[in-house]
C-alpha cells in the first residue's frame, strides 16, 4: 500500500507569497519611477531646455545685433564717453549671444549622447516591468492556487490501517490452514463394514 505524502511545508509556502506580493509592492512603483524619470529628463533635454536655449539665441542675436548697432553710431558722432558705453553693452551682448549658443551646441550633443546610453537601460527596465507585471503576478497566484490544493490534501482523512482485503464469496484463503470438523471425522473412521484392525471376510 503507498504511503501517505507528509505534507509540512503550507506555512512556509504561505510565507514566501506574503514575501513576494510585497515585494512586487516595492518593486514595481520603484521601476516605474525609474522609467518615468528617464522619460522626464528626454523631455526636458529635447522639449523644454531646447526651447528655451533657442528663444535665448533669438533674443540675444537682436540684443546683439542692437549693440552693434550703437557702437557704430557712437563711432561715427566721435563722443568718446557714448562710444566707451556702447562698446561695453557690445562686449556684454556679444558674451551673452556666445554663451547661448554654446549652451544650445551642448543642449543638443547631451540629447544625442543621452539617447545612445538610456537606450540599452530603458529596454532592460521595459523588460523587468514585463516580468514583474505578468510572470511574478502568475507566480502569485499560481502558488495560492497549489497552497489551496495542499490545504485540500491535507484535510482528507487517512486510509484505515486495520482494513483487511476479503476473500471472494466470505470463504477465508487459502493462507488458512484449519481443517474442517468433518474431513477430520472422515479421515479416522474406517469404511463402512469393516471392523476397526480386521481385512475382508473370506
Amino acid at each position: 500500500m503507498p504511503e501517505r505524502a507528509h505534507v509540512t511545508s503550507v506555512e512556509a509556502l504561505e510565507s514566501f507569497r506574503a514575501n513576494l506580493i510585497i515585494y512586487l509592492s516595492k518593486a514595481r512603483p520603484t521601476v516605474d519611477e525609474v522609467s518615468a524619470d528617464v522619460l522626464r529628463t528626454r523631455l526636458w533635454l529635447q522639449n523644454e531646455q531646447r526651447l528655451h536655449w533657442e528663444g535665448q539665441v533669438r533674443r540675444r542675436t537682436k540684443e546683439f545685433e542692437q549693440a552693434q548697432q550703437t557702437l557704430f553710431s557712437t563711432r561715427i558722432s566721435s563722443v568718446h564717453v557714448a562710444t566707451d558705453t556702447a562698446q561695453q553693452a557690445y562686449n556684454k551682448a556679444k558674451r551673452a549671444l556666445e554663451e547661448a549658443e554654446d549652451k544650445l551646441k551642448r543642449l543638443k550633443q547631451w540629447s544625442r549622447d543621452f539617447e545612445g546610453r538610456t537606450e540599452p537601460m530603458v529596454k532592460q527596465l521595459e523588460r523587468l516591468q514585463t516580468f514583474l507585471a505578468d510572470d511574478m503576478v502568475k507566480a502569485a497566484a499560481s502558488l495560492a492556487q497549489m497552497i489551496k490544493t495542499l490545504d485540500d490534501y491535507a484535510g482528507l482523512a487517512p486510509p484505515s490501517a486495520s482494513a483487511e482485503p476479503a476473500s471472494p464469496g466470505g470463504q477465508k484463503t487459502p493462507d488458512d490452514t484449519t481443517p474442517l470438523a468433518g474431513q477430520a471425522d472422515s479421515a479416522l473412521s474406517p469404511p463402512a463394514g469393516q471392523s476397526a484392525g480386521h481385512g475382508e471376510k473370506p
